[in-house]
Parts: structure tokens; C-alpha cells; sequence
């Protein structure tokens, strides 16, 4: 192991425990309250440091700080396009709960894109196996990421971060919030394939495939148990957990645990 290596295990080890830790005492804080907002942040910084020490470790430096920020602005871009133009994601707006804010965006919310952004395309990629190529894992990547949305929305509206100019079908969520997403991710795993680039037959790395495996589990957990609610919990569990199960399986049969 090297001393990069070394250095970057300690860092995402320490983030890692930050995130979990954030996830754990979120829901038994009183909901919208300044705890849990300050637990949004912890939550998805330590997301976004866990993910970057992770592709630091398996990309080098550059690639992966590049990657990082060219995901952050570019989708702090689209944030502040969807918010004045109601596209790709439909009419919504940020509230002034999440602080700081750039262009009427909370900060945290382009660090999300590449903090679970990158996880994403990685179980993806574990999950296709043989069939794994830069269109499959684009797709599917994109496919993993909305997936995990389909928590974070529910979530993140209850707390009154974020809301809607009409109420969806979906916990007050439009579908087209939903296709906003399949866009955008699509656009972020491209990126991925040029900045963070796989061989086809190269393995998914485990790290972070196991941080996208963790969150499905953990939140759909925590909806069915702590935040009490069966439907985000069913929902989002659908969607993501087959995704997480078919990367594990897939490198169970690689010999790769």
C-alpha cells in the first residue's frame, strides 16, 4: 500500500463515520429543527469526502479533484437553471434553511451530485459484469443515482428545504423531478467516463461501490422504521437495493469481497 493509499483510507474512514454517524441521529432530532440541519450538512460533506478520497485512492489526485469540481459547478448550474426556469426538474425553490448558498443554492447540493454521483456509476458498473461498457454503465449510473433520489426528495421537502410550486404524485414531488434527474445523471456518468475513465472488463471499486450499497440499505431502514414511512421506504428500496445486490453478487463471483 502506498502513502497516498494510507493517507486516503485514514481520510475516508474518518468521513465515513461523520456520514453514518449524521444518518444515525438525524431522525431522532425534532423534524425541521436546527439539529437536523446541521446534520444535512455533516451528512453530505462527509458523503462528498468519503467519495473523493476514495477516487483519489483509485484515479490519483488530479482526476479525481477534476472530477469533483467540474461535477460541482456544472451541476450548481443546473440547480440555478432548474430553479429560474423550472427545467429540467420542474418549478421549485430553496427555502433559506440550508446555508451558505451560491445563486440561491445551498452549497451541499453540488457536493451531493458528485457524493453519491460517483458511488452510483460504480455499483453500476458492478452490477453489469460482462456487460459493462461506457453506454451501459452511463445509463444504468444514471439509473442508480435518480434511484437514490427517490429518498432524498421525500426527505429533504419534509424537512422544508426545497418545495414545489404544485404538489406530484410522488410525496409532493412531481415526476418530472424524476427525469430531471435521469438528465442530469446522465450528463454526470458521462463526465465520469472521460474524467474517472474504466476499462470494460476492469472491476467496479469496492469502496465505493459499498458506500452506494450502504445507503440503500440504511435508508431503507431508516424510512420503514425511524422516519415511519412505508412507501419512501418500499419505493426507494426497489430501486436501488437490486442495483446494490447485483454489484455484490457480481463481484461474490469475481472472488472479490
Amino acid at each position: 500500500m502506498t502513502r497516498t493509499q494510507r493517507w486516503t483510507d485514514r481520510v475516508a474512514a474518518v468521513a465515513g463515520v461523520a456520514t453514518i454517524a449524521g444518518m444515525i441521529a438525524t431522525p431522532l432530532l425534532p423534524q425541521r429543527g436546527r439539529g437536523r440541519r446541521m446534520l444535512s450538512s455533516v451528512v453530505v460533506g462527509g458523503m462528498f469526502v468519503t467519495s473523493s478520497a476514495n477516487a483519489v485512492r483509485r484515479w490519483g489526485a488530479l482526476r479525481a479533484s477534476g472530477a469533483a469540481g467540474v461535477t460541482a459547478v456544472a451541476t450548481g448550474v443546473v440547480e440555478r437553471v432548474g430553479t429560474t426556469t423550472g427545467k429540467p426538474f420542474g418549478w421549485y425553490l430553496y427555502t433559506n434553511a440550508l446555508q451558505p448558498q451560491i445563486a440561491q443554492v445551498p452549497v451541499i447540493v453540488p457536493l451531493a451530485w458528485f457524493g453519491m454521483g460517483l458511488p452510483a456509476r460504480e455499483a453500476a458498473h458492478g452490477a453489469l459484469g460482462s456487460r459493462s461498457t461506457p453506454a451501459t454503465r452511463i445509463a444504468l449510473g444514471s439509473v442508480a443515482m435518480t434511484a437514490w433520489d427517490l429518498f432524498l426528495d421525500p426527505q429533504m421537502v419534509g424537512e422544508g428545504y426545497w418545495g414545489w410550486a404544485k404538489r406530484g404524485v410522488y410525496r409532493g414531488i412531481p415526476l418530472s423531478n424524476y427525469l430531471g434527474w435521469l438528465l442530469t445523471g446522465i450528463g454526470i456518468m458521462a463526465l465520469f467516463e472521460i474524467a474517472l475513465p474504466h476499462r470494460n472488463d476492469e472491476p467496479s471499486d469496492l469502496r465505493l461501490t459499498g458506500q452506494y450499497q450502504y445507503m440503500s440499505v440504511m435508508q431503507t431502514l431508516g424510512f420503514a422504521r425511524y422516519f415511519r414511512d412505508p412507501v419512501v421506504a418500499a419505493v426507494g428500496g426497489s430501486a436501488m437495493i437490486p442495483i446494490a445486490v447485483a454489484a455484490a453478487i457480481n463481484n461474490v463471483r469475481q472472488g472479490r469481497t
